[in-house]
């Protein structure tokens, strides 16, 4: 399998100039821990990520150190700490050195930037642009959906995937998103918590009349 076959496509993005309260407020409304940062022109140009949040002066909890401690603390570490309990926009906080790959690379050279970086998702990149995210969530979907025998059917399943995922798109009764799905040898997997019994019994559903769907895998709870 390949990043494209797991990847979130459905992103959560914020230029540069956005403050420091509305990326919070879209990492707390959306359930997400990190922001890809974006150009005009859909360019990748950093990751926002909680961490980046945590010292701040507005909740007290900027990095405070004695007279003394802070004499013998690097000037370049000073201004970086006053950055982050300051900075005012995503593009002061953000970390510009991001960890990217592409849409074809295989899910081991995912899992293995994960593990050399110390990092929780890695943002897909394709041409400059940033066309999805794989976080540690989809690795583990992917694991959990692949059988004992491993078919040559990778290409089918790619299909598949892409005409449920356009089907959910033009669905106005859901917001079920692709980071819940995944397909392998032609069984559509649905992860994680729906709206109601209704919404689960309507994806199930969607995605049995797909195409080459041989099966639906139920892993949804609905919210009561």
């Amino acid at each position: 399998m390949h990043a494209r076959d797991v990847m979130t496509t459905k992103l959560i993005t914020i230029g540069e100039t956005a403050t420091v309260q509305e990326a919070a407020r879209l990492m707390s409304e959306n359930d997400v821990s990190a922001l890809p940062v974006v150009d005009e022109q859909g360019r990748l140009v950093g990751l926002l990520s909680e961490a980046d949040l945590l010292h701040r002066q507005e909740i007290g909890t900027q990095v405070m150190r004695s007279w003394w401690l802070e004499a013998v603390t690097p000037a370049s570490t000073l201004a970086a700490e006053f950055v982050q309990a300051h900075g005012t926009a995503a593009g002061e906080l953000m970390s510009r050195k991001v960890v990217s790959a592409a849409p074809s690379a295989p899910l081991s050279e995912i899992a293995a930037l994960m593990e050399r970086h110390r990092v929780k998702r890695i943002p897909i990149v394709e041409d400059g642009r940033l066309v999805g995210v794989v976080s540690r969530a989809n690795l583990v979907q992917a694991l959990a959906s692949v059988p004992t025998h491993v078919g040559e059917t990778v290409a089918q399943d790619r299909v598949i995937r892409a005409q449920l995922l356009s089907r959910l798109a033009e669905q106005r009764w859901t917001d079920f998103g692709d980071r819940n799905v995944t397909v392998s040898e032609g069984v559509v997997h649905l992860w994680g918590l729906v709206g109601s019994p209704a919404e689960r019994e309507a994806l199930v559903a969607l995605a049995g009349e797909v195409p080459g769907v041989k099966r639906v895998a139920d892993e949804m709870f609905p919210a009561y």
